[in-house]
């Protein structure tokens, strides 16, 4: 019974992972170096909310190769590859998985937990890499260092997909309680 239960998560994470790789390409904006405003990432909060820190971590890490690999993966070095894409996904998936362990509230929690982590990972490398390129000014600000470049960068793609994915989260609350349990 075990094996069958691991089955039907693994099948249920690899539709969750097209499903994701999809969404990403319904794109509302898209930032000239990387970064779009979609809700791609809702599935991988899914998992990780609904399965654990293991499931979602390495569902996360699949879902970032098929990003940069499938989707219009953009990089300037090895560096930025692994930590936009391999990196950033892998920690949206862990920390969705840490909300697994919450009492309720678990997808809401997964979108906050797992959203910071991911931007962290954005966030480091934009200021440390992708920081050579960065404008005189952005959104009409001008530009001090990379670290506020990098906040400015990658929040302004990274809070709209976190609002849109809690948005969506609310909205159909019910039918994920029956698909993954009471505490969604």
């Amino acid at each position: 019974m075990e094996n069958q239960s691991k089955i039907r998560i693994l099948c249920t994470c690899g539709v969750l992972i097209a499903i994701a790789q999809l969404l990403s390409y319904i794109v509302l904006y898209e930032f000239p170096n990387g970064g779009s405003i979609d809700i791609a990432m809702l599935p991988i909060v899914i998992i990780g909310a609904g399965y654990g820190m293991g499931w979602g971590t390495v569902c996360g890490f699949v879902y970032g190769m098929l990003q940069y690999f499938l989707g219009k993966g953009i990089a300037i070095d090895w560096t930025t590859m692994v930590a936009d894409y391999l990196i950033a996904y892998t920690m949206l998936g862990f920390g969705s998985g840490i909300a697994h362990t919450l009492p309720k509230n678990r997808m809401s929690w997964g979108i906050l937990i797992g959203g910071v982590l991911r931007f962290m990972a954005h966030f480091i490398v934009g200021a440390t890499v992708w920081g050579q390129y960065m404008p005189e000014t952005f959104l009409g600000l001008k530009m001090v260092n990379e670290w506020f470049y990098s906040a400015i960068y990658n929040g302004s793609y990274m809070l709209p997909d976190m609002i849109l994915v809690f948005i969506i989260i609310i909205l159909i609350r019910k039918p994920m309680r029956q698909l993954l349990g009471e505490k969604m």
